[in-house]
């Protein structure tokens, strides 16, 4: 064995219980290491263990997840009127799932089907602009914990639409109010900072079953297609997903998932969050009026160049 590896263990050994994880390491050799990760190189990943920095070269590395923060960690939540945006602890997904799944919704129209996810106690709600594109009767379906550990679904019909920006495909909808039941609304990252190779993970409705969970990575943040920038991921994203939440490793919204490459396997792609927090912020310049839902734009063409002109002709 190398030098280097026994003293790899031994650190790992003696500061697992002392201290403040960001990220876990899996080396070939079976060996962890938890730490947080300072320098994440294409041959080396430096990592502060917490008494000492590691240099590791990545094809020692099997695998990489999010670590968890210490006991106690407090969560930091902004309330805004509209939407909430969070700083929370890292928790393993099926925690996070659990805690907030009860903000995803199934969208109904009579053309489809999609999903969303509610922001605000008083039932607004996010989904894609083409899951309700030319709807107006709108149904959500709620799925709520009951007593044995399962979920009661509550369909909730006359939703209405709040405001729709088709260019970055949002819409906001609003659920009736309902005086026995209490919304609970899901968090937005308060800052734009995820980066590739991060975990992540989606809850939607793909092909209509229900409240399912998909994991996986940020393969990039910042694909372009078709003018717009979009996080590309390998959580696996199908029709019925679309409109729902992609939440990082601490159960903070940072995007809208809305579309995959046919034919392909593990790539989706999902609005960024600065996206959906602009419509939001801006959502009267989008809304909607159910009496003139066509918006009358007309984009005029750009004049023709003036040709020179042709010189006389000569006698």
């Amino acid at each position: 064995m190398p030098r280097h590896s026994g003293r790899l263990a031994c650190l790992i050994v003696a500061l697992t219980a002392t201290v403040s994880f960001a990220e876990v390491i899996e080396l070939t050799n079976g060996s962890r290491i938890e730490g947080e990760i300072l320098k994440d190189g294409a041959e080396i990943v430096v990592i502060d263990i917490g008494v000492d920095v590691l240099k590791i070269p990545t094809d020692r590395i099997k695998s990489r997840s999010a670590s968890f923060d210490k006991v106690g960690a407090k969560a930091e939540v902004k309330k805004g009127d509209l939407y909430s945006v969070a700083k929370l602890p890292l928790k393993p997904v099926k925690e996070l799932a659990n805690e907030f799944g009860d903000g995803v919704v199934l969208v109904q129209t009579p053309g489809g089907l999609g999903s969303g996810f509610i922001v605000n106690a008083r039932g607004h709600c996010v989904t894609n602009y083409h899951v309700i594109e030319k709807e107006t009767r709108i149904a959500v379906t709620l799925f709520m914990k009951d007593t044995k550990g399962g979920y009661a679904r509550r369909r909730i019909d006359e939703v209405k639409i709040v405001a729709m920006n088709q260019f970055l495909d949002l819409a906001l909808l609003q659920i009736p109010e309902q005086k026995d039941l209490v919304f609970k609304p899901v968090l937005l990252s308060e800052a734009d900072d995820q980066k590739e190779g991060e975990e992540v993970f989606a809850i939607g409705n793909p092909l209509g079953l229900e409240r399912s969970v998909s994991k996986g990575i940020v393969s990039t943040k910042n694909r372009n297609r078709e003018g717009l920038t979009y996080i590309q991921t390998t959580t696996q994203i199908n029709p019925g997903n679309s409109g729902g939440p992609l939440f990082n490793a601490r159960g903070e919204v940072i995007g809208v998932t809305n579309m995959k490459v046919l034919f392909g396997e593990g790539l989706g792609f999902a609005i960024p969050l600065v996206y959906v927090k602009h419509f939001l912020d801006n959502v009267d310049a989008f809304a909607f009026d159910k009496n003139n839902p066509n918006a009358g734009f007309r984009y005029l063409d750009a004049p023709r160049r003036k040709s020179p002109e042709s010189p006389p002709k000569s006698k």
